[in-house]
């Protein structure tokens, strides 16, 4: 075999590997990771909208000097002022109690029972 053959099957014996190690399932997350996992999704959600905050103060705090700075300027457009978000306040969700979890459904029956004929399949008139 010559040089360039061999690489290009390990490149694709390597890809192949990768494509395995990208395809493999993980396993849920514990209940604290994923707690922790939503917190700091709602904290990234908050500095976003400090971001817009800071960002709106600044655009007023440039268009009031523009229009003070340039006498034909139009006046302003009645615009809604900045929200503060104010500082960051994260309440975790409550937890489901583990009756509620592993309860059947709502329908009346126990698991493995069939549905009653005249729920399974409605009756159509014409």
């Amino acid at each position: 075999m010559t040089t360039p053959t061999i690489r290009s099957c390990l490149l694709a014996l390597c890809a192949a590997g990768v494509c395995t190690l990208a395809s493999a399932k993980l396993p849920a997350p514990s209940p604290e990771a994923a707690a922790k996992a939503a917190e700091a999704t709602a904290k990234t959600a908050w500095a976003g909208k400090v971001d817009n905050y800071k960002l709106c103060l600044s655009q007023d705090k440039v268009a009031a000097h523009y229009r003070k700075a340039t006498p034909s300027a139009k006046p302003a457009a009645a615009v809604a002022a900045c929200a503060d978000p104010g500082p960051f306040a994260y309440t975790p969700p409550a937890p489901k109690p583990a009756e509620a979890a592993a309860s059947p459904a709502a329908t009346g029956t126990a698991p493995g029972t069939p549905a009653p004929a005249a729920a399974a399949a409605p009756a159509s008139k014409s």
